[in-house]
């Protein structure tokens, strides 16, 4: 099964896009949109990147699933450790309503509203940045197995 935005993708290039294209390539977009962001970060920092992740980054996402945007939010820690290359340390999965939520950009009044000390807002974020090894957006499809 291709993935929702893929969907859309198939869906809009193969009607056309145009009149039951364009409403078939709505109707697609307006499925739930799930991905997994998985975060590496420097060896011995996870507490002061989690501290800084639960004080300005998870307050907008809990605001954009108060306002709909956001169906789910889920936060895993592995159990064990792996080898450098393949580890990691945070995996936070989002279902958006939809693909094109997962893509809007957060409207900054937002962020001035939650945050009006801008100046700490940026500096804390600079420094949970240069703790982030490495990053990843992953999007996923979950299906039911009793389907196939």
């Amino acid at each position: 099964m291709l993935p929702a935005l893929g969907r859309v993708a198939v869906v809009a290039l193969s009607l056309g896009a145009v009149g039951a294209g364009a409403e078939a390539a709505e109707e697609a977009a307006a499925e739930p949109f799930a991905v997994e962001y998985y975060y590496k970060v420097e060896w011995g920092h996870l507490s002061e990147w989690i501290e800084l992740y639960r004080r300005n980054h998870y307050p907008i996402l809990e605001r954009l699933q108060e306002q709909g945007e956001i169906v789910e939010m889920r936060a895993v820690f592995p159990r064990y450790h792996a080898g450098e290359a393949s580890r990691w340390d945070f995996r936070f999965t989002i279902v958006w309503k939809d693909a094109l939520a997962a893509h809007r950009s957060t409207d900054p009044a937002l962020v001035r509203e939650l945050y009006p000390d801008q100046e700490s807002f940026e500096k804390e974020e600079q420094r949970r940045f240069q703790l982030l090894l490495e990053h990843m957006d992953v999007p996923i499809d979950e299906e039911d197995l009793a389907s196939w």
